[in-house]
């Protein structure tokens, strides 16, 4: 990581405003914590019901089995599946593993193309980047400068070898949705299977694999405050039926597709964090757009060179990523320790690399080192958005008094036009 800057702006002797507790977490699209409901619905999981669902042949087994079933109902509820159309998985990452090798296994002697963006998780960019090694063709469809793909980039790149089609349904970084529907009836229309990573989509806005058009989805229990190590995956059993080959052999679990002991009381909690997201998803979605909008005004409002990264016309509801320019992201986010977000920047092999994400969307370095995501969530609160937003403009501002690019542009002075000198 950076060094720090020479300049403590965080201390701070003034007494917390009523209702607000440090640290802030404000990084809800990387984990969100358990809902204490959820966890009321594993705790008989954990200790007494701990028989195995795959044990047939007593109550310990039947009872697990039964819990198991409970939770793939209410999962496909929620995205408008069927119970048997539900796998369950140890979370995203390899329900995105399964979903793509698995296809492209299974349909190997049809094609060997695939389709991506380059905006995807690394769960679904790494995997297609082994699966170029194993001889598969793999198109990364640009992104837009607002984040959305061009649907006619797609049509451009299917072809008679195209097999599979993966795009996520609402992006982690930056929170913009996809044309899902609208992508999947191409591919529908093509003959052509559509995965959809949706960790971020599902539980935060309608999800309706049928009238999306979606033959496969990925989904985890830790984004929706469910427990950590679960997941779903979905596969369409007809129009058309999809096939996936296993990924992991022994014992021919979950339909063949997914070997091994379920974590019972992990499934159960992401049934009850599915049940309770359909019942609450509306009022929680309307209550996030909320802050997030107040958040975005109040930092606007105080502060120029500014800008919001991602198309917020089709967006999801806690998510605001912003760019603070001439200020430095590693700076930035010590100023702000107390408050739980994530910066524009991954820390990768010691060295400070700007998120693939941002510099997709054509940001510069500097631009896209400044840019904060705030993930909000269900238990944030207005008077923690006051505080986030009010330390946020005093670090930019102090900042900003020690940074002569920022003060050669309030003076007028055109940067580009700079010959800098070489060290």
């Amino acid at each position: 990581m950076a060094e720090s800057i020479g300049i403590n702006v965080t201390q701070s002797n003034e007494p917390l405003p009523a209702g607000v507790k440090l640290p802030i977490y404000m990084d809800n699209h990387a984990t969100t914590p358990l809902d204490p409901r959820v966890l009321e619905a594993m705790m008989p999981y954990l200790t007494g019901i701990f028989g195995n669902a795959a044990s047939r042949n007593h109550s310990f087994g039947w009872e697990a089995e039964s819990a198991v079933e409970k939770a793939r109902e209410q999962i496909a509820k929620l995205i408008g599946a069927t119970a048997k159309e539900i796998i369950f998985t140890s979370g995203a990452t390899e329900s995105n593993n399964l979903a793509i090798k698995g296809i492209a296994e299974m349909y190997r002697e049809r094609g060997n193309h695939i389709i991506t963006q380059v905006t995807e998780h690394k769960a679904v960019l790494d995997t297609c980047k082994r699966l170029e090694k194993s001889g598969y063709r793999i198109t990364y469809l640009p992104a837009q400068a607002d984040g959305l793909i061009d649907i006619e980039d797609l049509k451009r790149a299917m072809d008679d070898q195209t097999i599979l089609v993966s795009i996520m349904y609402a992006n982690n970084e930056i929170g913009v949705i996809q044309p899902i529907r609208e992508i999947g009836k191409l591919c529908h229309e093509k003959g052509v299977l559509f995965h959809t990573d949706a960790v971020q989509a599902v539980g935060k806005i309608p999800v309706n694999v049928i009238a999306d058009n979606i033959d496969v989805l990925s989904l985890s229990g830790h984004k929706i405050y469910g427990p950590k190590g679960v997941g779903a995956l979905y596969v369409r059993r007809r129009n058309p039926r999809v096939q996936i080959s296993e990924q992991i052999n022994g014992g021919g679990h979950e339909r063949g597709m997914r070997s091994g002991t379920l974590n019972v009381p992990g499934i159960v909690g992401l049934g009850a964090a599915c049940e309770i997201c359909q019942n609450e998803m509306e009022a929680e979605a309307a209550r996030e757009i909320e802050l997030r909008d107040y958040l975005r005004a109040k930092l606007e409002k105080a502060l120029d060179y500014t800008q919001v990264n991602g198309n917020m016309d089709h967006h999801l509801p806690g998510n605001l990523n912003m760019s603070f320019v001439y200020v430095e992201g590693e700076s930035l986010l010590m100023g702000i320790n107390d408050i739980a977000v994530s910066s524009g920047s991954a820390c990768t092999s010691a060295t400070l690399e700007p998120s693939y994400v941002l510099k997709a969307l054509g940001l510069g370095d500097d631009v896209a080192h400044s840019s904060i995501r705030f993930g909000l969530g269900r238990f944030n609160t207005k008077a923690e958005v006051d505080y986030v937003s009010d330390k946020l403009i005093d670090v930019v501002s102090k900042l900003r008094e020690l940074s002569p690019l920022y003060e050669m542009v309030k003076e007028g002075i055109d940067l580009s036009k700079i010959e800098w000198a070489a060290h």
